[in-house]
């Protein structure tokens, strides 16, 4: 009786300090986050530094954080503040009248043929007028939300700068002493072996896929989308390439959602020659890279559902933010192979 209200206090300890540790790094869990998802996508290359350099923990832990500094981290940061920059750019542009967004809509509603101009106007969508100060200013907001980040940012610098300090500092720990944490982690957990090794087979899979897999295939489609749109003179390329990586997360939507209009209004406005080559470029591209880049870089046992990729992505952005990109169809993925371990425990573990 005494050892199990040993136990019981025992047990309540723990979870209220593991509560209380995880409430305090809470305001940086975005920072903790990426490390341990960094951690795993380049923990593979720190072993293979270890094999040939030798038992030298610090060093390789230290060349493989320079790697992933350069490889995934300053990109990041680039491309952000062009971003910035280019929204703040078309913000004054629409601003001044010089981009008339509600015009380019409006004229190509007037080129439709009149049986469709019926059908808009039965849905509400007649009032030209009313039609191009919705479009106009929704791109005004979204423009200046744009430009209003650059001085948000300047003014949460420190918190950006403590962020990625803790980013970096755990970043390096976590590649050299990964492999002990984990083996800990699986002692403490209370499930078989059979089961721990199924559970971290599964988990590291899925990080390494998703972040390898839906993200590549992102930055992919969105380079190939704002390449096009600056070789063929559209305002914004930067800006709308970025939304095209985003999008392209989003299976049975994904990057058409911004070029197709594009295309059509091309067509519409008789530039026959721009609207066939986006248009082409578009299906035979960017269409393409997903349909040949995902299967190689994610794999079979990794693939979920469209509609829960779609989902899962979705309630992570509501929830996480733009990490949410990354958590969502994590924690959807875990949650499918947890009961998948649930329902066959006794299953053999699948071959890497």
């Amino acid at each position: 009786m005494t050892t199990t209200l040993e136990q019981k206090v025992f047990l309540a300890l723990l979870l209220t300090v593991s509560i209380a540790f995880g409430w305090i790094l809470f305001p940086f869990y975005g920072a903790v986050f990426w490390a341990v998802i960094l951690a795993i996508i380049f923990s593979p290359l720190q072993r293979r530094l270890q094999r040939r350099i030798g038992n030298r923990p610090n060093l390789t832990a230290l060349i493989t954080l320079m790697v992933c500094l350069i490889v995934a981290v300053l990109p990041v940061i680039l491309i952000t503040g062009l971003l910035v920059q280019e929204g703040s750019s078309l913000y004054k542009q629409i601003e001044s009248g010089e981009l008339d967004v509600g015009q380019f809509v409006v004229g190509a509603r007037e080129m439709l043929p009149d049986s469709l101009q019926q059908q808009l106007q039965r849905f509400g969508l007649g009032d030209l007028d009313q039609m191009r100060e919705r479009l106009a200013s929704g791109a005004l907001q979204g423009s200046q939300f744009l430009a209003t980040k650059a001085f948000s940012f300047g003014q949460g610098t420190f918190q950006f700068l403590v962020s990625f300090f803790v980013m970096i500092y755990l970043l390096f720990f976590l590649i050299r002493d990964g492999r002990e944490l984990v083996a800990k982690i699986r002692r403490a957990l209370p499930l078989t072996d059979n089961q721990k090794r199924r559970l971290f087979s599964k988990f590291t899979r899925v990080v390494r896929a998703t972040v390898k897999g839906n993200i590549v295939v992102a930055i992919t489609q969105g380079f190939l989308g704002g390449v096009i749109f600056a070789i063929l003179g559209i305002p914004g390329s930067l800006l709308w390439g970025v939304l095209m990586a985003f999008l392209s997360l989003l299976p049975a939507i994904g990057a058409g959602l911004i070029w197709t209009p594009v295309a059509i209004y091309f067509l519409l406005q008789g530039m026959i020659v721009q609207g066939v080559i986006l248009t082409l470029y578009g299906i035979l591209v960017i269409g393409l890279v997903d349909n040949l880049l995902r299967p190689i870089l994610v794999g079979k046992d990794t693939k979920m559902p469209d509609y829960l990729v779609l989902i899962s992505t979705l309630g992570g952005l509501a929830l996480f933010g733009l990490n949410g990109f990354v958590i969502g169809p994590l924690i959807a993925a875990l949650f499918m192979s947890s009961w998948a371990l649930f329902i066959s425990p006794d299953t053999k573990p699948s071959s890497q």
